[in-house]
């Protein structure tokens, strides 16, 4: 299954500049077309609240790959049990894998790692996210 490479690559471009604090961007996905986009961006930043209604608006394959990119293995799992191989890459390149960001650039996915630098970028610059704690 796809799931990330439903959108166009400015799409996604779009969605990482979420990561870098671009108010307008995020306000453009979510009134645009692309709410999921918006509520995983704010999932992957620390919001239970966007990652509820991942759930509960048919997007569980964000929120699973929201808590695959925090190293759950349940939700790895549940992503694995779907197919959604190039997600785990994603997820993977996420926590600074360089084997699988070397198998997305292989495939000519380049998009998702630069938006797994984007996440990257925005992780590296918190120093302690208390609202993303989950055991």
């Amino acid at each position: 299954m796809n799931l990330l490479l439903n959108y166009t690559p400015k799409i996604l471009y779009a969605l990482g500049e979420t990561f870098t604090g671009n108010d307008e961007i995020y306000s453009w996905l979510l009134n645009n077309g692309f709410p999921e986009l918006a509520a995983f961006s704010s999932a992957v930043r620390g919001s239970e609240k966007a990652n509820e209604w991942l759930l509960n608006n048919g997007y569980a394959a964000f929120s699973a790959l929201d808590y695959t990119i925090d190293n759950n293995k349940n939700a790895r799992m549940w992503l694995e049990k779907y197919g959604y191989t190039i997600e785990i890459l994603f997820a993977d390149t996420c926590n600074k894998d360089a084997n699988a960001a070397q198998q997305l650039h292989d495939m000519d996915l380049d998009i998702l790692v630069h938006l797994a630098d984007q996440i990257n970028k925005f992780r590296d610059s918190m120093f302690f996210n208390p609202f993303k704690f989950r055991p």
